[in-house]
């Protein structure tokens, strides 16, 4: 078995106004994996973003929301991942996906940014494209020229009830990413 995540990092953009929208879908996993836990989150200048600890049997993990905007995630990725000493393979990237259905998760390590800021950040600031990326559908909007309102709206109710369901069996299966177990989390949680 290959080592555990240590650190989940959930995108988003900070502020009210984006609370709600697809793009916060990170940020989503993250603020479900806190109640869930009866955990909290800090804001921490030196990682710029709000910070939070579960300790679990196999190890402290870490979780993230970066309070940078979406293109600058990669600023709070890297300086929690070297003030920690962790390795890309050690870091789950949580991030909304237009090429999968509303609903629908997929875990993959590595490859490119597909076109996310976010994504596209964070390689650049690890130096690295080999980290986890658990990559929550939120749908296409249909044609490309509509990508920055769609991501930027708030999905139906219909849409929000399926991500919601993703996400809560996400984290049911936590502890496989914890324990490397990669492929029984895919099994378990891959729709």
């Amino acid at each position: 078995m290959q080592e555990g995540i240590r650190c989940i990092i959930g995108l988003g953009n900070p502020g009210d106004k984006y609370l709600n929208t697809r793009h916060n879908a990170g940020f989503w996993l993250i603020d479900a994996l806190v109640n869930r836990h009866g955990l909290q989150l800090r804001s921490d200048n030196k990682f710029f973003g709000q910070v939070g600890k579960l300790s679990s049997p196999a190890g402290n993990l870490w979780l993230l929301k970066p309070m940078t905007f979406m293109n600058r995630s990669g600023q709070a990725a890297s300086a929690l991942a070297r003030f920690y000493r962790l390795s890309p393979g050690q870091i789950l990237v949580v991030h909304d996906e237009l090429d999968l259905p509303a609903g629908s998760v997929r875990l993959k390590k590595g490859g490119g940014h597909g076109g996310h800021n976010g994504l596209r950040d964070i390689i650049s600031a690890l130096g690295s494209k080999d980290f986890y990326r658990l990559r929550l559908g939120i749908d296409h909007p249909g044609h490309r020229d509509q990508v920055t309102d769609y991501v930027l709206s708030r999905p139906s109710k219909d849409d929000q009830q399926q991500i919601e369901q993703a996400i809560d069996s996400s984290i049911d299966h936590l502890n496989e990413l914890l324990q490397g177990d990669f492929q029984r989390f895919m099994n378990e949680v891959h729709r």
